[in-house]
């Protein structure tokens, strides 16, 4: 399968789920990263060796095609919803993609969110598009400082239905893709921190009984 990971920021497909990242990869589908603000300019600690932190980061997952927008950083909500959908859809064109993992819809992040919203409607290309086949899955990802701050009580909030075993290694591979970003990890109790990481994988785990794992929300999977 092609999978295509929709993330706002760089960071965001370590943070989320660079263990299933780099398992889907070792178990021989194809994985691209689309990223909607590639310099994150509003970013605490900004690096000034962004883009290479985020070439070492993909390095570490194995990932080797990377899709570069530059809407702005946390002003997605200015930009032309249309603009942000047909960036995606020519990702998914490009990539040919079967899948889409993207941030959910109520994370506490503008940009997460808009990113989400132009993903599910880039979802329907096929419809739009004639000889484009329809995805054969879409997922929303679950990522740490974001998606637990949720704010929106009108809104239905993260609930996992699919989890991906990513073992110890997994967490660990994982850690080390997000430390290649300078300034992006802090220190415990932060949700950034490795020990949270650790927790919040071995949390999902036992959720499944898996050992460690990552959390999704499958909306549709049409095999």
């Amino acid at each position: 399968m092609n999978y295509l990971f929709v993330v706002a920021h760089p960071d965001d497909e370590s943070d989320a789920a660079g263990g299933t990242i780099h398992k889907l990869i070792k178990e021989g589908h194809k994985v691209a990263v689309a990223i909607m603000v590639s310099q994150a300019a509003a970013r605490r600690d900004l690096s000034d060796t962004l883009s290479i932190d985020e070439e070492e980061a993909m390095k570490i997952l194995g990932v080797e095609k990377v899709y570069h927008a530059d809407f702005p950083n946390i002003k997605m909500n200015t930009v032309p919803h249309l603009e942000l959908v047909q960036f995606i859809e020519s990702c998914i064109d490009d990539w040919k993609a079967d899948a889409i993992v993207t941030h959910h819809p109520t994370d506490t992040n503008n940009d997460h969110v808009m990113t989400s919203y132009a993903a599910q409607a880039a979802c329907r290309l096929f419809q739009r598009r004639e000889g484009v086949p329809g995805l054969k899955l879409f997922m929303y990802m679950e990522t740490p400082s974001s998606t637990e701050w949720s704010l929106d009580s009108s809104s239905n909030r993260f609930t996992p239905n699919h989890f991906v075993e990513i073992g110890k290694d997994g967490v660990e591979v994982k850690i080390k893709a997000l430390e290649a970003y300078k300034g992006v990890m802090r220190p415990y109790p932060h949700p950034r921190s490795v020990e949270a990481y650790e927790g919040l994988a071995a949390y999902r785990g036992c959720q499944a009984g898996l050992k460690y794992a990552e959390a999704f929300e499958i909306v549709f999977n049409r095999g």
